[in-house]
């Protein structure tokens, strides 16, 4: 059976499994995490553990496909549904009521049934999208951030910090696929070890704007969901800062 063995310097317990599917063998260094990979596993081998970022629950030993759907509404809320290949809707994310009032972008991701899993909140002005726990916005409920990259770098990736990381380096990052700018790979770290696959689909300029999702198994779901929420807004509010650069 192929062995997959994560050691993180200083994570706490829910973090202690970062985990990738390839075929190589090789070691995988980040400045908080060290991952010692084998062969990838065969179809017969046994699934890695869990790589709960947010939830145990949004893990899974299999690929999950997910289509990540932008409402149109008048009022210009930024409104999203999440459903699996069998139009089961697994999420939703809503902005907030007041939006005219708020002087912070956010987004809440809900479960299906209406619970808030987390709270996505980018400041005016700021690069910066931090993810909290519930409708927290407590530091001690951080979970994630996620910086946009720079105007000027045109290829810049971006980089995902998770909580207790206070080194410039990032624990995963979103790394653009091709020169088009539709599609997008989630990998651990500075590797090229992919988690989760990200493809814009294109339509008019009045359709609905929509992303197709493929996580890897034992990948949280929950966390490339919100990644890709935060991906949108880069997208749709950077004229100078492309991703298709």
């Amino acid at each position: 059976m192929n062995d997959i063995c994560a050691t993180l310097n200083h994570y706490p317990t829910q973090f202690n499994s970062i985990i990738s599917q390839i075929c190589a063998t090789h070691i995988i260094r980040t400045s908080n995490i060290v991952i010692i990979m084998s062969k990838s596993p065969t179809s017969s081998s046994s699934p890695p553990s869990a790589t709960a970022i947010i939830n145990h629950q949004y893990c899974v030993p299999h690929e999950v496909d997910l289509i990540i759907t932008k409402q149109v509404t008048f009022g210009g809320d930024d409104n999203f549904t999440v459903t699996d290949i069998n139009k089961n809707v697994v999420f939703t994310v809503m902005g907030p009521l007041a939006t005219f009032v708020m002087p912070r972008k956010e987004r809440f991701l809900r479960d299906a049934r209406g619970n808030t899993v987390l709270r996505l909140r980018k400041a005016i002005g700021d690069d910066i999208w931090k993810a909290y726990r519930g409708e927290s916005t407590e530091q001690r409920d951080l979970i994630f951030s996620r910086r946009q990259p720079p105007p000027f770098q045109l290829k810049a990736n971006m980089g995902v910090f998770l909580a207790n990381n206070t080194t410039q380096v990032c624990d995963f990052k979103i790394l653009k696929q091709n020169s088009f700018g539709q599609s997008w790979l989630v990998c651990i770290g500075e590797s090229d070890n992919v988690v989760a696959q990200i493809t814009h689909e294109v339509f008019t300029w009045f359709s609905r704007k929509k992303f197709m999702v493929k996580v890897y198994p034992n990948i949280d779901y929950a966390f490339i969901v919100a990644l890709t929420v935060t991906l949108e807004y880069h997208l749709s509010h950077s004229d100078l800062a492309k991703f298709s650069s």
